[in-house]
């Protein structure tokens, strides 16, 4: 096992990782910009050391300098968390080259599997379907061309990154070259790469997800499936597990497809395997996420394994057995935002004046802030995640009301909070009839 971790990452996810590698027994380093000096997952970790500025760029994005702080810290692991630079082979492959072990998969298989078109290529070729699409296309003219092979609806995709950056919906060919156009760039701004795929839009899918464990002795491990299609403009907004649409029979078929994907690359380590399911439950494979999931607590609540842990044996080489692991009830997770969901999910970052944690039986919060605590402006908007837990769905959701109504974060910042229990009120969600679309198109008018 490792004798040192540096947590290569902030926020909610860095303290997450602080907290299991106490509880093995590894020391701990956070890295951290000058706008997170006084950020919670410093004072947790036993060594802290900065490496820069507050754009992502000069800081959690900054490889000379994150390598450099584990070797001054005589780090032997580094865990990338999500985001930064979590599914970034060439990260991957420097701290292989120091010495240093990346907690993930190798940088091959991070490259083969960042690449949108090439993981389509290889999930066909151990047999699981795909939605129908194109390569890479560098072009607009280009990418035109395949959206009236395929034949509109299309959505354009990003090659080279995901989390809704460089996608747009195309719905005719009337705006296509416009909007293939902003998605391009929108992928260079990200990714630094404009070049996008073109894959047939499938009607009011839902978005299912499969959590995979792998280790280094061949052993690969699916822990159920996520339900993750409630989300606005391609971002997951509340995401749980298991999922209310899917039976037993595709549960099987679901975690067989991502486990034959995950062993024809010779995964190592935790990963998501992303599914559209339509309304007759047939599934088509979109993407693998080579890292830890925002939404990984929800599966950690009804397995009772603690994901990050297992993550950090299989880089360690350490053989896993998680084949006798049960589902056990429901579990749901609200991402708190500091936006303001009444004009459009400004974000209005702050500083926060008063915090109360909801508590007991069944409810977990994986948070950064505390009282006192100025959130910047330069990153990501989450500032917690509530997770809930119940014997059923039904259980589950009425807890979560009551979790959310004592959940208080004050101060001159917005939160997602009111949001979230008007949520609780909407029908639709409350009986699990929900798609990819159905939060934009028929919620949100009916709360906002």
């Amino acid at each position: 096992m490792f004798k040192k971790v540096l947590i290569a990452n902030r926020g909610e996810i860095a303290v997450r990782i602080i907290r299991t590698c106490r509880e093995l027994g590894i020391k701990t380093v956070a890295v951290y910009s000058t706008a997170d000096r006084d950020s919670l997952h410093v004072y947790l970790a036993d060594e802290s050391v900065c490496i820069g500025g507050p754009q992502p760029s000069q800081s959690y994005l900054n490889v000379p300098a994150i390598i450099a702080a584990a070797e001054l810290t005589g780090a032997d692991a580094v865990h990338p968390g999500y985001g930064f630079l979590s599914e970034n082979p060439g990260f991957a492959e420097i701290c292989q080259a120091c010495g240093i072990k990346f907690i993930g998969p190798s940088p091959e298989t991070m490259l083969l599997m960042g690449d949108k078109a090439k993981a389509r290529e290889v999930a066909k070729k151990a047999g699981v379907p795909v939605v129908p699409g194109s390569g890479v296309v560098k072009t607009v003219q280009e990418a035109l061309r395949e959206a009236e092979r395929i034949g509109f609806p299309v959505l354009v995709k990003a090659a080279h990154g995901g989390g809704g950056r460089g996608m747009r919906l195309i719905e005719s060919a009337r705006d296509a070259e416009t909007q293939i156009a902003t998605a391009m760039a929108e992928a260079e701004a990200a990714f630094g790469s404009g070049e996008v795929y073109v894959e047939k839009f499938v009607e009011n899918p839902r978005h299912i997800e499969v959590q995979v464990i792998a280790d280094s002795k061949g052993n690969v491990f699916t822990l159920f499936e996520r339900e993750c299609s409630l989300q606005r403009r391609h971002q997951k907004v509340v995401e749980e597990a298991p999922s209310p649409f899917v039976t037993p029979e595709l549960r099987r078929e679901l975690s067989k497809a991502a486990a034959s994907i995950a062993r024809y690359i010779n995964y190592e380590g935790a990963g998501t395997v992303e599914f559209l399911v339509d309304g007759k439950g047939n599934f088509y494979f979109i993407e693998m996420n080579t890292r830890i999931q925002v939404e990984h607590p929800v599966t950690e609540m009804v397995t009772s394994k603690d994901l990050i842990a297992q993550q950090i044996a299989a880089a360690a080489g350490e053989e896993l057995d998680l084949s006798q692991v049960k589902l056990n009830g429901h579990a749901v997770e609200f991402r708190i935002t500091c936006e303001d969901y009444r004009s459009g999910f400004r974000p209005v970052p702050g500083k926060v004046e008063k915090l109360l944690l909801p508590g007991g039986f069944g409810v977990r919060v994986d948070t950064h802030l505390y009282e006192g605590y100025k959130v910047p402006v330069y990153y990501d908007s989450l500032l917690a995640k509530l997770v809930v837990w119940g014997e059923t769905r039904e259980e589950a959701l009425k807890r979560a009301k009551r979790a959310l109504s004592e959940f208080v974060i004050k101060g001159d910042l917005k939160t997602t909070i009111p949001f979230h229990l008007k949520l609780l009120e909407n029908e639709l969600f409350l009986r699990g009839e929900i798609d990819t679309k159905t939060l934009e198109d028929k919620i949100l008018p009916e709360i906002t």
